[in-house]
């Protein structure tokens, strides 16, 4: 079962994150995925798999058009003339002749470069064909709207954010839908956190689900991508199969009742978040 984005169709709502799936142990989680029916994968140059992502493609023998992919680029090439090349030797390290989506991965830290410079190259590497879709990642409502005026008539295709029932994020998440991109939510999870709630665990015995199953069902009936990360087969299975769950609206409401502001990844360098 592999479930669309509504406001952003071809992407499928269900992805794999790659952090830490390095070498033949990481290219073998992957193409384990892609067995099990994962269309989307999110890589980053950060993360130092786009090599085993893009031979796990390969390895799959599914048509390229089949799954989605996705690379980020490191703030060490947000400086003048870098985007571009960095995006290039994404695209060899790869193995594809286009990425699906490209995003900033963060800004650049305390602001150190001017936005524009970095957002005009993101421009340039969608004109250039580079990529199908840009979009960001960890980006501020104010650095949306920034964004949006430089890049014109090329839509910001996603701002990939972290989104989990303890901090939902909802004032940038609702912002950005607004405007048309996507969002997709990384630590879907809380890092397992989401494994010992009451509330959830709860929910998921009335559907015959786990908590951390009625977590992700709950992003996603909301129209939001989940890239959770795994290595273990039938913990990815899971994460999968988190698509059949319909919860109501009900569920729903004591889902949002977690909201805690909760934030694990929030470097000192980062944006001051809405």
């Amino acid at each position: 079962m592999v479930r669309r984005v509504r406001h952003a169709d071809d992407l499928p709502i269900m992805g794999l994150g790659t952090y830490g799936r390095r070498g033949p142990e990481g290219q073998n989680a992957i193409e384990t995925a892609l067995e099990i029916g994962y269309r989307h994968l999110d890589t980053a140059q950060d993360y130092d798999t786009e090599a085993e992502t893009g031979a796990a493609l390969r390895a799959s023998g599914l048509a390229r058009d089949d799954v989605f992919v996705t690379t980020k680029v490191r703030t060490g090439n947000l400086g003048d003339g870098k985007v571009v090349p960095s995006v290039r030797q994404s695209q060899d390290m790869l193995g594809l002749d286009q990425i699906d989506l490209v995003l900033i991965h963060w800004p650049a830290p305390n602001n150190s470069i001017p936005l524009p410079v970095y957002v005009e190259q993101l421009a340039e590497v969608a004109r250039l064909g580079l990529a199908r879709h840009v979009g960001v990642s960890n980006f501020t409502i104010a650095m949306i709207d920034e964004a949006r005026s430089i890049l014109g008539d090329i839509p910001i295709f996603t701002n990939q954010v972290e989104v989990h029932p303890y901090l939902q994020n909802r004032k940038l998440v609702d912002h950005c839908l607004a405007t048309g991109a996507s969002i997709t939510c990384y630590q879907p999870l809380a890092h397992g956190s989401v494994a010992d709630d009451e509330t959830l665990r709860d929910i998921g015995n009335r559907h015959g689900a786990g908590p951390d199953q009625v977590a992700l069902a709950y992003l996603m009936q909301q129209d939001l991508c989940v890239i959770p990360s795994s290595a273990n087969r039938e913990r990815m299975q899971r994460n999968f199969d988190a698509q059949s769950i319909e919860l109501d609206a009900n569920d729903m409401d004591r889902i949002a009742g977690l909201e805690r502001g909760w934030r694990r990844i929030d470097p000192g360098w980062g944006p001051d978040w809405d």
